[in-house]
């Protein structure tokens, strides 16, 4: 072989070698390992709201019939989540419904990512790495940053909290780390489109961002205007297509109508839940602010002007106010959330106050005290999503999986032994003492406040739903009847995924009465006059299934009821009146 040849081959593999070691090849294992275990008939533990989680499988139910989301059927966030998880799911139909739903983002975030992590590496490996690492932690592990309940269990809700979480965690990174004006124009106009898409609040905290970006001279105008007009012709182009954006624009407005009077309740208790991550974030903002009062001092009434574009002053490009602007940013999108990924975006912010900790050599306190607050900000996330996952993965060892005949993937799940018993009791209790838990509702009260989150009642739910679609074929076989189209007067309604029938038009998933179910209209009520089966769960009965029959009831008039089995009622269309008889099933009650 010649010298040349050698020299050629050594070159080849040494840029092999060196690309196999870049942030690049991790991402690229991370996704390999993502689309091996969704593949997989893996079985997780059952968590609180686990039912969260079926809301997907209702929407894609509806998209693989044609419906729009938005235009078709009311939703409580933004449509992008949930055609994600349709594509996914037509990909990997038999994949666990938790991981299928958290990792069904990456679609977006990881070609963001890589090309962020490609940019950075070529200044600068370490700070790729320090980027990329802390994205995968919570883009891999499905767990929010905050418990719920005392058990470990998965975390099927809070999806889309953390997707959001997740695409501002780009959306800062590339703000902070990217200086290519081209590439940063391509990440903050998919970033606020996606967030655009996925959950209002989540773009209204990225907003802010952008808005101090742009005022801090991180962000020129030419680049804010560009963005802008990108994003207004994206939404354009889908507004002549489908009419969505104009549509859901009007769903925002008339879910922040039934919401209007708790936004500073709940920044209260933002503030509260996160109080460690905000204490420590606005103490590092004050100590950099305060280590750097010289400086800053004789900028702003010396004229001195520091930034990228050179047009604004050293104090508006500073990590101190940024921090704090992103931690406001974050504390606001916190608001409506109940489960997230709570300012894992802080961290770029932190990583950029870290690394300029090399030029304060000579001020050794100053900078253990930046890198105490950094760790004490950062770490706690990070080790409560690790540990919860490590906790809920290897309690589940002697876990005792959920039998089923009837839920599909649904039904993948696993209890501890005594959630298995206590569930087999409470499915016997629910229908002997259904006059009593009818009392608690007519009061106002659930059986305990914490009934979704119990995993006894989770798993009730899957065992009522598993026995009422048995009697639902059991019905029709005995009648010579088919319902084509099923509703369930309660959050969820995973019937149609799971009989493969469709669901009606216009009716809202995630039916929460009090916060995410708009009054109807001629148009709703129309669909559920329609319907030819609508279930009524009573396992137990809860105020916001009555509730919901209260909102719908005028639409079922016509319908005939009957007690389906132990744990759900029907309304059934009055087309199917002949074929019924007089004796369809239990006694009607």
């Amino acid at each position: 072989m010649t010298s040349t040849a050698k020299n050629t081959t050594a070159t080849g593999a040494s840029g092999v070698f060196a690309l196999l070691k870049s942030p690049l090849a991790l991402l690229a294992i991370a996704l390999l390992f993502v689309f091996t275990l969704l593949t997989l008939p893996i079985i997780l533990p059952i968590g609180p709201m686990y039912w969260d989680v079926f809301l997907y499988y209702d929407a894609a139910n509806r998209i693989f019939d044609g419906q729009v989301p938005v235009t078709d059927f009311f939703t409580p966030v933004g449509p992008l989540g949930y055609y994600l998880f349709a594509g996914w799911l037509a990909i990997f139909p038999n994949a666990q419904p938790v991981l299928l739903a958290h990792w069904s983002l990456l679609a977006v975030t990881a070609p963001l990512m890589a090309l962020l992590v490609w940019h950075v590496d070529q200044r600068s490996r370490g700070t790729a790495f320090a980027l990329l690492i802390p994205f995968l932690v919570f883009a891999l592990l499905p767990f929010n940053t905050r418990e719920f309940y005392p058990f470990p269990g998965s975390d099927g809700f809070g999806i889309y909290n953390r997707q959001a979480s997740e695409v501002l965690y780009i959306l800062v990174a590339a703000l902070f780390f990217v200086r290519d004006r081209r590439l940063l124009t391509i990440l903050i106009t998919a970033s606020m489109s996606a967030l655009f898409f996925l959950k209002i609040t989540g773009f209204v905290a990225g907003g802010i961002i952008a808005a101090y970006a742009l005022l801090s001279g991180r962000v020129t105008w030419r680049i804010a205007i560009l963005c802008s007009l990108i994003f207004f012709a994206v939404l354009a182009g889908i507004e002549l297509s489908s009419g969505l954006a104009s549509q859901y624009i009007f769903d925002i407005m008339s879910l922040v109508a039934m919401n209007k009077g708790t936004l500073l309740p709940r920044f209260l208790q933002a503030t509260s839940l996160n109080f460690g991550i905000v204490a420590t974030a606005g103490s590092l903002a004050l100590l950099l602010l305060w280590s750097d009062r010289r400086s800053l001092t004789s900028g702003v009434f010396g004229g001195q002007q520091t930034s990228r574009a050179g047009t604004s002053p050293a104090l508006l490009t500073h990590d101190g106010p940024w921090l704090l602007v992103v931690l406001f940013a974050g504390i606001l999108f916190e608001t409506q959330n109940t489960g997230s990924q709570a300012l894992i975006f802080l961290w770029p912010v932190l990583l950029s106050a870290f690394l300029k900790t090399g030029k304060l050599v000579d001020r050794p306190i100053l900078v253990l005290l930046i890198m105490a607050l950094v760790a004490a900000t950062a770490l706690p996330p990070a080790v409560r999503v690790a540990e919860r996952a490590a906790r809920t993965y290897v309690g589940a060892l002697k876990n005792v999986p959920l039998e089923h005949r009837n839920l599909k993937t649904l039904g993948a799940v696993d209890m501890r032994t005594e959630v298995a018993t206590r569930t087999e009791h409470m499915l016997r209790l629910y229908p002997e003492l259904r006059a009593p838990f009818e009392e608690l509702v007519a009061a106002g009260e659930l059986p305990t406040p914490m009934l979704y989150s119990d995993f006894d009642f989770q798993i009730s739910y899957l065992s009522a739903v598993d026995i009422a679609i048995e009697s639902i074929r059991g019905l029709e076989a005995r009648r010579g009847i088919h319902f084509d189209t099923i509703m369930s007067l309660n959050f969820v309604n995973p019937f149609p995924w799971l009989m493969e029938r469709s669901a009606p038009l216009y009716i809202a998933i995630g039916a929460d009465p009090m916060r995410a179910v708009p009054d109807p209209g001629s148009q709703e009520e129309n669909a559920v006059t329609d319907t030819d089966l609508v279930l009524y769960p009573t396992c137990p009965p809860t105020t916001a299934n009555a509730l919901l029959y209260d909102m719908y009831k005028d639409a079922l008039t016509k319908h005939r009821r009957i007690r389906l089995d132990q744990c759900y009622d029907a309304f059934i269309h009055p087309k199917f009146e002949a074929s019924l008889g007089s004796d369809p099933g239990l006694p009607s009650q």
